[in-house]
């Protein structure tokens, strides 16, 4: 698919490719190289944050793919323990990335002690002075997305684990009623879903993959992003061939028929999660 005319995410705050390449545990050259060969094939969407130790490669490989930088959409995301001072974090981050701005700089986490109030404010300075193009959150249950939206900041997006055996309808609701984009990480459940025979019978009747299945459904979805990682050239050509799948009716019920409680992502310091639905 031509990436100019790949779908996106289109809200007050930012127009976002619905599907991008997440690059957390891709480090060094072999990131560089996943990054510049994904956008070789047609992504406009690289995903990276401090915590992952790789937005030097990041940067490096969006260079090294011959295409403009303003034509990439690059998220990065300050860690929870660096709160405090998210202007200092997108400074080291911009550095790394050796880019100028980046399109949407997100809170990785939440985290209680800081004040909410003091970072959302930082954070549209540095939207105020071009360095990140749009702000927003990430692993926010619905109540805490409230409490940033409440705070005036024009949150553009809040990134958490979504799949097919994973419901967000309490995020979702929230944000569509504020036209808040939602990306979804680890889409494919970090590949736990790939066996999965509900996926595999409707992957038959398209002649697709499981895969691409479980990635359409997340796509086809209004406000919906999803950023499964590889670095494998041959994969990041399957998950392309997703935004090219238009599943049925028939389909998204047999989905939404699936568990929705199966949650991959939970460290120590996460918050309290809404219940799955």
């Amino acid at each position: 698919m031509d990436p100019a005319a790949q779908p996106k995410v289109e809200t007050p705050h930012l127009a976002m490719p619905k599907l991008g390449l997440g690059t957390f545990g891709l480090r060094g050259p072999e990131c560089a190289r996943a990054v510049a060969e994904a956008i070789r094939l047609g992504y406009r969407h690289i995903d990276t944050a401090e915590m992952y130790d790789n937005e030097g490669p990041v940067g490096q490989g969006v260079r090294d793919s011959g295409v403009p930088r303003e034509q990439v959409f690059v998220t990065t995301k300050v860690w929870w323990t660096n709160l405090a001072d998210p202007e200092a974090a997108l400074a080291a981050s911009l550095r790394r990335l050796r880019f100028d701005w980046v399109d949407l700089f997100l809170i990785h986490w939440p985290n209680p002690a800081v004040p909410l109030a003091h970072t959302l404010a930082a954070m549209v300075r540095l939207k105020e002075q071009g360095l990140a193009r749009a702000i927003g959150v990430a692993n926010f249950p619905s109540a805490l997305l409230r409490e940033a939206v409440a705070t005036g900041a024009p949150i553009a997006c809040n990134q958490v684990e979504y799949h097919v055996m994973l419901g967000q309808r309490a995020i979702l609701e929230v944000a569509r009623d504020h036209r808040i984009a939602v990306t979804a990480y680890s889409p494919l459940g970090k590949g736990g879903l790939v066996n999965d025979p509900t996926l595999a019978a409707i992957a038959r009747r398209h002649g697709a993959t499981p895969a691409q299945v479980a990635l359409a459904w997340l796509i086809g979805q209004d406000l919906v992003a999803a950023i499964p990682k590889t670095g494998n050239p041959q994969r990041m050509r399957e998950n392309l061939g997703a935004l090219a799948l238009r599943l049925t009716d028939e389909d998204r019920a047999a989905i939404a028929a699936l568990p929705k409680d199966r949650r991959v992502i939970s460290p120590a310091w996460a918050p309290v999660w809404d219940a799955a639905a």
